[in-house]
């Protein structure tokens, strides 16, 4: 396997494989461990903040951890399962919160980005090698490498989806309290009928992205019935 710079490697296709280990194992073979997985949860949502996680797993197998996959193919019960595990095994984990009000003042791919290297920057433990989820991440001081279907192939990746997906389905759980005329413990803040719905009915709240198209249009129509 190929070393890269910050920045120099094309995103790989991978077979899966038993535990999901392969990468992880090759690059401690070869004196490149620790090993970080990065990835987010909530790029594609339009309410909420965007959850950026990082993990360095052990080497070896875990016991726990054999349904560890993507976790968009992953049931919440599952998730939830699996979380406190990872936690407790990982060498070094991290999740940050990127707010909707940055999103909007620097777009989803410059914060996907920034944040990818904060969570990777946050770690107690530093890698020397971050395999992320496709996704090319400028500015970081070890190599990294792309890999396409990250969360399905390698394990570190999976687990840092699980750790960003649970941490913001509970931030969106928590704001339903707040909001409970959103729905946000329904949707997460994906831009559902029942959730424009909602905005067009109640307007937006600060925990929505309003550089979106579909929050625009369904705020303009809030604000249009309450003038008419």
């Amino acid at each position: 396997m190929d070393e890269c710079g910050t920045g120099s490697l094309t995103p790989l296709r991978v077979r899966r494989m038993p535990h999901a280990r392969t990468y992880e194992h090759a690059l401690v073979k070869a004196g490149l461990g620790p090993v970080a997985g990065v990835d987010e949860a909530g790029r594609g949502a339009c309410c909420g903040p965007m959850a950026i996680a990082a993990c360095i797993l052990p080497s070896r197998p875990i016991l726990g951890l054999d349904q560890l996959t993507d976790s968009k193919k992953l049931s919440e019960r599952t998730r939830e399962k699996l979380f406190p595990i990872i936690q407790q095994y990982a060498e070094s984990w991290s999740v940050i919160l990127i707010p909707p009000a940055d999103i909007d003042a620097y777009g989803i791919h410059v914060m996907n980005i920034t944040g990818m290297r904060r969570a990777v920057g946050t770690l107690e433990q530093h890698p020397r090698y971050v395999l992320t989820d496709a996704m090319r991440v400028d500015g970081l001081t070890q190599p990294h490498l792309p890999i396409i279907g990250g969360d399905s192939s390698a394990r570190c990746i999976a687990a840092a989806s699980v750790l960003a997906k649970v941490t913001r389905d509970r931030y969106m759980c928590e704001l339903a309290q707040q909001y409970s005329e959103y729905g946000f413990d329904k949707h997460k803040g994906y831009g559902t009928r029942q959730h424009m719905d909602a905005v067009r009915l109640h307007g937006g709240t600060v925990e929505h992205r309003y550089t979106y198209r579909n929050v625009m249009e369904a705020i303009a129509v809030y604000h249009a019935k309450r003038s008419s």
